[in-house]
């Protein structure tokens, strides 16, 4: 009787995942982390786990943590194969969030899953996050790449990131001393950032064949892809300076329901249609989707990326620091009682 053949062996690189490939990334992404590197880093990339202690400086240091994706944005950037700055929209996403609490941001991990690995692409990717993290004064000290054959399209993948920071207890933004007669202002966008590309996507299939060469002196495609804009930095010399009250990242949601989230009940805040420009990137998706003022402000940021909240008689002071350091920095409103009146009125 004659025996069976033994079946043909099997790899994992046969499976579709290539081992080779993800050492090789490894080795792309060890300098690039290594530039993130800073005060508190105990083991960063390599391990099982990362290390980081707390810098002795905090007296009473309070834990904040974030977490989150890029969204829709990125299917432009496979359409567009403009993979290197995707990953400052991830960071800026987790990082801006943490800062409204008050918080320093300290170390930040990032998943990137694929179905096939592709060394290049995800290179690009991850020193994108790599400089975000430069950017925002956050250590890249950990991360996951996924290689899971079937479970995204070619060329296709999905990321998230995850950040930790820390504030002085005594020192945490709550929202639960702001009050009526407090001035609003607004930190201009870089763009879109990072919400309501869904939309977007929309408008570049309704504008198919016409679109502009350039938005805001930019050609069309970086206007539309430019990254998160990271406000940490200046932010957290603003804060150390000057009694800011509270912050708001405008993110899904816009003006309309990010605000609200850093008020008192009782509290509305009352903000004055034009006190800021409308950039010619928020003019054509307002005039290529047909939708009005409240639309927009509901679900883009509109050209404010962060609000801060802070008592009138501080807010030049307040405004010089932030212009100093580069940011554009526009008085959009006051907090008023609320009434009756929603918690965020643009008028």
């Amino acid at each position: 009787m004659t025996s069976a053949a033994p079946p043909t062996a099997l790899s994992y690189k046969d499976a579709g995942v290539d081992m080779d490939a993800g050492d090789a990334l490894v080795e792309r992404i060890k300098p690039l982390a290594k530039r993130t590197m800073r005060e508190g880093v105990l083991a960063g990339i390599g391990g099982f786990g990362a290390l980081f202690e707390v810098p002795k400086r905090y007296r009473e240091p309070v834990l904040v943590s974030g977490t989150d994706g890029v969204g829709t944005k990125l299917k432009l950037a496979f359409e567009w194969q403009m993979h290197d700055t995707v990953g400052i929209d991830l960071v800026a996403m987790s990082v801006n969030d943490v800062l409204v609490q008050g918080a320093e941001p300290l170390f930040f991990l990032d998943y990137f899953a694929c179905g096939k690995l592709d060394v290049d692409t995800a290179a690009a990717v991850v020193g994108g996050i790599a400089r975000g993290c430069e950017l925002s004064g956050c250590a890249l000290i950990g991360g996951e790449t996924a290689e899971m054959p079937g479970m995204y399209p070619a060329g296709e993948y999905d990321l998230a990131g995850f950040c930790v920071g820390a504030v002085e207890k005594s020192k945490i933004l709550s929202g639960a001393e702001v009050r009526p007669g407090d001035v609003v202002l607004g930190l201009g966008s870089s763009g879109v950032h990072s919400n309501g590309f869904s939309l977007v996507r929309k408008c570049l299939d309704r504008a198919a064949g016409q679109l502009p060469a350039t938005l805001d002196g930019k050609p069309f495609k970086e206007a539309i892809m430019e990254p998160t804009r990271l406000y940490v930095k200046n932010v957290l010399a603003a804060l150390a300076v000057h009694p800011i009250k509270a912050l708001a990242h405008i993110t899904g949601g816009g003006l309309l329901e990010n605000i609200p989230r850093v008020l008192p009940e009782g509290t509305a805040a009352h903000l004055v249609k034009g006190s800021w420009p409308q950039t010619e990137l928020f003019a054509w998706l307002q005039a290529t989707a047909g939708i009005d003022d409240f639309e927009m402000n509901r679900t883009f940021n509109n050209g404010i990326g962060m609000v801060v909240v802070i008592a009138a008689e501080h807010s030049a002071a307040c405004s010089a620091t932030l212009l100093a350091a580069g940011e554009q920095v526009y008085q959009i409103g006051v907090i008023a009682e609320r009434g009756d009146a929603a918690a965020v009125v643009v008028g």
